[in-house]
């Protein structure tokens, strides 16, 4: 099934895990995110797009991970944990109630790490059968994380002011530190297991249902992650460890400064002498989590914006050449066919539009960048090979975009849309989308609900709580708009009608 993804006529719904309602606040595998299943299968829904589950870094951005192979803990559904006989229901009490609306990252992580602990004590004395299995099998980059986690609890997360044999790596100092910490790596472990199992369960009841995910592969990794401690030589990395070069973007028209991201660039060299090992293990762990893969920055595997970490701006970068088709052919004799979808979004050149057009993925469309003025990614003429978008987890959603862009461009909007007024905008552009060429359509849940700005995930270049946390109040998809999310998607030839379970 997996090698049709993204090739006939299909749609879907863009929702982060952590956006599902529930108790325990934040979204998690649980009843929520089953719910949420049978609400796209009723609706005639094919995709349910997603984006890193890896566990949050800083300013609780999951494109800024510790640890790009590991899930996040906090997605773990405790009640779940209940069912399964490792919690008893008066532990639930321990979590705090509340967060409707948005994520408490400090409130969450506190009531967990009381609930893990107790769960932690448990696990030990029953073991799981197919524990030991799970971890041989993970074994790649389990371990190292399980120990990166556990070090930085004990020195903290910048590893490259660690006690220089453990930030080198010595065999002897990684020995006795994971002798000397065992129980806190099999704690770490242990999260890893059961976020593995009930991540398993909900991809198979979704597929059953004829619900695929497609999950967010970030193209860099953060400074102070397992990754880069793990392979020091696959990055750009001063004697220390810490970062020589950064990721970033030049000067435009939204930054005269440009932007610093913060992650190290890596060394292409370097993967190409290992016939790119790491990428091959990375997108196949990927897809024993997701049915495809959307790969974010796609420009930057053509070439890549390279700026000095001493560098108070991005100013200062250039532009480097990026590993091109390669990585890609490298991917191909290793990995097969792919279902991937390429995030070709911002500056683009003749060179990113070859290797596109080489690799044959679906490239993507943002609605809302065809007519602002304020982007240079827009005007693009939709084709069959694409994956449509109203808007990404980092643009506003559409009503508040017809409230915020330039006038002008809304006037244009309006005119091409054949609409009146604004706020007749969001609907006729979720319309258009559907009918469109596109072989894939993404709306976002926020647009199917009619939601403003306070919606919106992501303000790229802030940090604040009003990122990363918005959730869905529950019931607020309500049968009245299922019912006619099925009959447009219906109307466009997108549905799956012999997966369909009516409304």
């Amino acid at each position: 099934m997996t090698d049709r993804l993204l090739q006939r006529r299909g749609a879907g719904v863009l929702l982060p895990l952590f956006s599902l309602p529930g108790r325990y606040g934040i979204g998690t595998m649980g009843a929520a995110a089953y719910r949420f299943v049978d609400d796209l299968s009723s609706a005639g829904q094919r995709y349910w797009q997603l984006l890193p589950l890896c566990p949050a870094g800083q300013g609780n951005s999951p494109y800024q991970s510790p640890g790009s192979f590991a899930g996040d803990g906090l997605y773990i559904d405790p009640q779940l944990l209940v069912e399964s006989g490792y919690l008893q229901p008066s532990d639930l009490d321990l979590l705090p109630c509340g967060g409707d609306d948005r994520v408490d990252y400090p409130a969450v992580r506190r009531g967990r790490q009381v609930l893990f602990d107790r769960l932690f004590d448990r696990f030990v004395r029953h073991i799981p059968a197919d524990f030991d299995c799970f971890c041989q099998s993970q074994a790649d980059w389990l371990e190292d994380y399980a120990l990166f986690c556990a070090l930085s609890e004990r020195y903290g997360k910048r590893f490259f002011l660690w006690p220089s044999a453990l930030r080198q790596r010595e065999p002897s100092a990684l020995e006795r530190a994971a002798v000397q910490m065992e129980r806190r790596v099999l704690y770490h472990k242990m999260l890893q297991y059961f976020l593995n199992h009930q991540w398993r369960a909900l991809r198979a009841y979704a597929n059953a249902r004829g619900v695929y995910l497609i999950g967010d592969l970030p193209i860099y990794v953060a400074p102070c992650s397992a990754d880069v401690w793990a392979a020091p030589e696959l990055f750009m990395l001063s004697p220390s460890g810490a970062p020589s070069r950064l990721a970033g973007c030049p000067p435009d028209a939204f930054s005269p400064t440009g932007q610093l991201w913060g992650n190290p660039v890596y060394n292409w060299s370097a993967h190409a002498r290992t016939e790119y090992r790491w990428w091959v293990a990375r997108l196949r762990h990927a897809l024993h989590w997701f049915d495809a893969l959307r790969l974010d920055h796609f420009r930057g595997f053509a070439a890549y914006y390279s700026v000095p970490a001493r560098a108070k701006n991005a100013r200062d970068g250039c532009w480097l050449p990026g590993p091109g088709l390669s990585l890609f052919s490298a991917l191909q004799q290793a990995l097969g066919d792919v279902p991937l979808l390429a995030e070709d979004l911002g500056f683009l050149d003749d060179t990113v539009r070859a290797l596109l057009s080489d690799c044959g993925f679906p490239g993507m469309q943002v609605l809302q960048f065809d007519f602002d003025s304020r982007d240079c990614g827009g005007g693009a003429v939709c084709k069959p090979n694409t994956v449509i978008y109203t808007g990404t987890h980092d643009n506003d959603t559409l009503l508040g975009w017809c409230t915020t862009a330039p006038r002008q461009d809304i006037r244009r909007a309006c005119a091409a849309y054949g609409v009146r007024y604004p706020n007749q905008l969001p609907r006729q552009m979720m319309l258009s989308a559907l009918r469109s060429p596109a072989n894939t359509c993404i709306l976002t849940v926020q647009d199917l609900l009619g939601l403003g700005s306070s919606a919106r995930i992501n303000t790229p270049s802030t940090v604040g709580v009003h990122n990363w946390s918005w959730r869905m109040r529950p019931g607020a998809l309500t049968p009245d708009i299922l019912a006619h999310l099925y009959t447009e998607t219906c109307a466009a030839d997108r549905a799956e009608r012999s997966n369909i379970c009516r409304i």
